[in-house]
């Protein structure tokens, strides 16, 4: 038997030496998991180690490993301390421990709380488990919020990192103060934008001085640990303009601007501005009350003066093909396009991309007219897009192949019986008795293990059949459009890619990608 030995622990810990280190309270659990592998002569395939991880933290690396492993049957057993250790939440529970691990022929065994599916008196006490774990963790995220709101409302800063210009007051919690090299450049942007200067003209020359964005600088100062690779480093029109805009730098705290939806549901939610937490003066100011109100009125005057920065139907859909920072929209007299971001910020970072927004549009919706006669073209349907020419009739040739399976496996015992009266009678001799029991034997794990196969093999055609299905409903409602509308491409595309315009052939990479 394979055993995966799954560990984790939720707090920060003080006893590592460094942040890559384990707990000690993670080696505690790994050793005495190990130590019970050991004496009941299980072979450990692997570990599974997350520190520093909710229980309903369902991103959880080496959990989501486990279970990648688990669907490839790498192993026979996952082991866990407790349940709670495996997962807090009662539908996970019955996603994985009480579903997909007996569907895969894989036992779960936790030692402090005696768990285990082999037991099938202990399901209920399983299920009590987890749902007192579901409140604990209810509990714990209503707790939380109450006391995060409670200390916003006192004026204190609540994040893991300082606003930009500021630090963390090491000798009050919750306090900033100021950041004296990151405080003088945003006393510039300021100043360059009274002078005139536009905000993407702000950041090319910053960017042409070196100076690093917020999160290159957060970074550089050890403050960021795991630094998104694809991000340059380089200050963006947006970013100018959230320092532009932000009551921090005249000593105001504004807090819960946005929330998530609960402790399961990690979306995003975006509170209007009324419902956001302002307190006045809990901080020295970095900008003076008299430049603040200048420029917000500069900012406002030219809101009001020209036409909006806007992608409209491809809003923060556009990525250069090159260097994958987006694009921004454009305008030069009455023709409108997108361009490279970063190409625009500096030039030695990217080669650029741009389009127009006519020909975009054009190629997009004849992407969506070519696509819905493939996905409504029945004939096309079978033999171009579905893997096998009739999902369906295979699946019914499986599920008879699995009922038959099914009797075989049932008929054991009538065959056991009667070998053995064979037996008895001397009609075969003791060594063919056993060498048929043992044939009986592997006939039926063999009938065993491709059940299992069966099942996972009609899951996955119920899944290819629902996704195809799920493709036709989708397009079929904008067949015969003759025109983009922001909401086919917010149903229909994740993300498009836009490369550089090809001085011989004079076409321009487009690719789209699907949100199916």
């Amino acid at each position: 038997m394979k055993v995966a030995i799954y560990c984790r622990l939720s707090d920060e810990d003080r006893d590592k030496t460094s942040a890559t280190d384990d707990s000690a309270s993670i080696q505690n659990q790994k050793s005495m998991l190990i130590t019970y592998a050991i004496n009941k002569g299980w072979e450990i395939y692997s570990i599974y180690s997350d520190d520093d991880y909710s229980g309903a933290d369902r991103n959880r690396p080496e959990f989501n490993r486990l279970l990648q492993d688990a669907h490839t049957r790498k192993f026979n057993i996952v082991l866990c301390k407790s349940q709670s250790r495996f997962t807090r939440e009662l539908e996970l529970v019955e996603k994985y421990i009480h579903t997909l691990f007996p569907m895969l022929g894989i036992r779960f065994v936790s030692l402090v709380d005696s768990a285990d599916t082999d037991d099938r008196g202990n399901k209920k006490s399983r299920q009590i488990k987890a749902l007192v774990n579901e409140w604990f963790l209810e509990e714990l995220s209503d707790n939380i919020r109450e006391v995060l709101t409670s200390r916003r409302q006192q004026g204190y800063h609540i994040g893991s990192f300082a606003p930009y210009g500021y630090k963390k007051d090491p000798n009050e919690r919750g306090h900033l103060i100021i950041d004296p090299e990151a405080a003088s450049v945003v006393r510039e942007i300021f100043t360059l934008f009274l002078d005139g200067k536009g905000k993407q003209l702000i950041a090319r020359t910053l960017n042409e001085r070196g100076i690093p964005n917020p999160t290159e600088y957060k970074r550089r100062h050890g403050q960021v640990r795991n630094k998104n690779k694809s991000e340059s480093g380089l200050w963006s029109y947006f970013s100018i303009s959230n320092i532009l805009t932000n009551e921090v730098y005249i000593g105001n705290m504004v807090q819960g601007k946005t929330g998530v939806v609960s402790y399961k549901n990690q979306d995003k939610i975006v509170y209007p501005e009324e419902q956001w937490i302002v307190v006045k003066g809990t901080h020295e100011p970095i900008i003076d009350h008299t430049t603040w109100g200048k420029v917000q009125a500069l900012i406002e005057k030219k809101a009001t003066g020209s036409a909006p920065r806007t992608e409209g139907i491809f809003a923060r859909k556009l990525r250069c093909l090159n260097c994958g920072y987006r694009l921004h929209s454009v305008k030069s007299g009455d023709k409108r396009g997108f361009k490279c971001d970063r190409h625009s910020l500096s030039h030695d970072s990217c080669i650029g991309a741009y389009i127009s927004l006519n020909k975009l549009q054009r190629i997009v919706l004849a992407h969506i007219k070519h696509l819905s006669g493939e996905l409504l073209d029945e004939d096309y349907l079978e033999q171009g897009i579905e893997p096998f020419p009739d999902l369906s009739q295979m699946k019914a040739e499986m599920e008879e192949e699995k009922t038959a399976l099914k009797q075989k496996i049932g008929s054991k015992p009538c065959m056991m019986k009667e070998l053995y009266i064979q037996k008895l009678r001397g009609t075969i001799t003791e060594s063919e008795y056993v060498e048929q029991m043992q044939r009986l034997n592997t006939d039926h794990n063999e009938a065993e293990a491709r059940i299992t196969e069966i099942t996972t093999n009609i899951l996955e055609i119920n899944r290819t059949l629902n996704l195809t299905s799920d493709k036709k409903a989708l397009i079929a409602q904008y067949t015969g459009c003759t025109s983009l509308t922001k909401e086919m491409v917010d149903t229909l595309i994740d993300f498009i890619e836009v490369g550089k315009k090809d001085p011989v052939s004079k076409m321009t990479p487009v690719i789209i990608h699907w949100n199916f």
